[in-house]
């Protein structure tokens, strides 16, 4: 994108910018608040979530991380998968 169509799109000058980016070295920011930065992954279904973890030998990760990649998925969605399927087909979630 061209710079004039930037400038246009968002209505900003250099000189704003300039203006911003010195008053952010001060800790000052322009804008509205908008809360409190939040780490992790969101609430699904609106439970808390906590990480399950294990040891697995290295040759079984690389062919876990072969397998998820075949199927287009990460690792950990790839595990998620595993693990709701089995608990779907036992008739526990």
């Amino acid at each position: 994108m061209a710079e004039q169509t930037i400038r246009e799109l968002f209505g900003v000058t250099d000189e704003q910018l300039d203006s911003w980016e010195k008053d952010a070295s001060s800790g000052v920011f322009h804008g509205e608040p908008r809360g409190g930065v939040v780490a992790g992954r969101p609430l699904m279904f609106g439970e808390q979530m906590r990480q399950v973890g294990f040891k697995e030998p290295v040759g079984k990760i690389e062919a876990i991380d072969r397998r998820a990649g075949e199927l287009g998925m990460k690792r950990s969605d790839y595990l998620r998968y595993l693990v709701d399927r089995d608990l779907a087909s036992a008739g526990i979630a």
